[in-house]
C-alpha cells in the first residue's frame, strides 16, 4: 500500500508537468488546427533559459533566497520563451497559414529540429545540473519499513498546475481574448469580418502556450535537477498524447490527460517494466482513440457545409 501511495504521488507530479505542456498543444490546435511539433523543443529551450538565469543569480550575483530565485527564474523563463515562440509563429507559421495543410506541419518539424540542434551546439551534449531545490520532504505515513514521502517540490508542482489551469480556464471563458480565441476556433474568416484581429489572437495564443511550457520547464528542472538538449522530444510527444487523450480543445482535458499519462508511466515502470512504460502510455492512447476518437473530454468535430 505504501508503494502504491508513493507512486501515486510521483505519477501526479509527473502528469502535472505533462499537463502544462499539453495545454499549449491543445490551445494552438484548437484555434488553427495545427499540431505544433516544435512545442516540445520550446519546452526544452525554457529549461535551459531557466538554468542560465538560476546559475547567474546563485553563482554570479550570490542570491541565497530560494523563493526570490524561483520567482525571478520563472519570470525570465516565461518572458524569453514567449518571445521565442512569438518569433517562431511570426517567421515560420504565419505565412503558411493559408497554404496546404501539410505545410505548417513540415515547418513545425523543421523548427523542432532547428531548436534541438541549436541548443545542442550552444550547450553541448552533456547533462547540465543544479543543486537539489525544495528537497525537504513530509512523511505521509509513519512506521513500518517504508515511508511514503511528499516533497515540497511536488506540492509546488501540483499547486502551480492547479492554479494555472483555473487561471487560463477563466481567461478562455470570461475574457475578451478568450472570446476572440473561441471565435477564431469556430470560424476565423467570420471572426475577422466581425472585427477580431485574427493574427493578434493567434500570436497571443502561441505566447500563452510558450509561457505555460516555460512554467513546466522550470518545474521540470526543479523536480529532476538535470536538463539536456534531448529533453524536448519525448516530453513533447507525451504531452501531445495527453492533449489528444484528454480531448483537443479542452483545457481540463489536457491536464487530466497529462495526469493519466504520468500515472500510467509511473505505475507501469514500477509494477511491470520500465523499458516499456512509453509503450504502455501510447497503447492506452490508441485504445482510447479507437473507442472515443474525440478523446475523453473533446467535442466531436462538426464539418461545415
Amino acid at each position: 500500500m505504501e508503494l502504491f501511495l508513493q507512486q501515486l504521488i510521483n505519477g501526479v507530479t509527473l502528469g502535472s508537468i505533462y499537463g502544462l505542456i499539453a495545454i499549449g498543444y491543445t490551445m494552438v490546435f484548437g484555434i488553427i488546427g495545427m499540431v505544433n511539433f516544435a512545442h516540445g523543443d520550446v519546452f526544452m529551450l525554457s529549461t535551459f533559459i531557466a538554468l542560465i538565469v538560476f546559475l547567474a543569480l546563485t553563482q554570479l550575483f550570490g542570491v541565497t533566497s530560494l523563493a526570490f530565485t524561483f520567482v525571478v527564474v520563472l519570470v525570465f523563463a516565461m518572458a524569453f520563451t514567449a518571445l521565442w515562440n512569438w518569433l517562431i509563429e511570426r517567421l515560420a507559421y504565419r505565412r503558411l497559414r493559408g497554404s496546404f495543410r501539410l505545410a505548417p506541419l513540415i515547418s513545425a518539424i523543421g523548427m523542432s529540429i532547428f531548436l534541438s540542434n541549436l541548443v545542442y551546439v550552444v550547450q553541448g551534449p552533456r547533462n547540465k545540473s543544479i543543486p537539489p531545490q525544495f528537497s525537504e520532504v513530509i512523511k505521509v505515513t509513519q512506521g513500518g519499513t517504508y515511508y511514503v514521502t511528499l516533497a515540497y517540490k511536488q506540492i509546488l508542482i501540483v499547486a502551480v498546475t492547479a492554479i494555472l489551469l483555473v487561471a487560463f480556464w477563466f481567461l478562455v471563458q470570461k475574457t475578451s481574448l478568450g472570446r476572440a480565441q473561441r471565435a477564431c476556433e469556430q470560424d476565423a474568416k467570420m471572426a475577422a469580418l466581425l472585427g477580431v484581429d485574427v493574427d493578434r489572437t493567434i500570436s497571443l495564443t502561441f505566447v500563452i502556450g510558450a509561457a505555460l511550457a516555460a512554467v513546466a520547464g522550470v518545474l521540470y528542472m526543479i523536480n529532476y535537477g538535470v536538463v539536456n538538449s534531448a529533453d524536448g522530444f519525448i516530453p513533447g510527444v507525451k504531452a501531445f498524447t495527453a492533449a489528444v487523450l484528454g480531448g483537443i480543445g479542452s483545457l481540463p482535458g489536457a491536464v487530466i490527460g497529462g495526469l493519466l499519462i504520468g500515472l500510467i508511466e509511473v505505475f507501469w515502470a514500477n509494477y511491470f517494466s520500465s523499458d516499456y512504460k512509453d509503450v504502455a502510455a501510447f497503447s492506452i492512447l490508441a485504445v482510447t482513440l479507437i473507442f472515443m476518437p474525440s478523446g475523453l473530454f473533446g467535442r466531436p468535430e462538426v464539418e461545415k457545409v
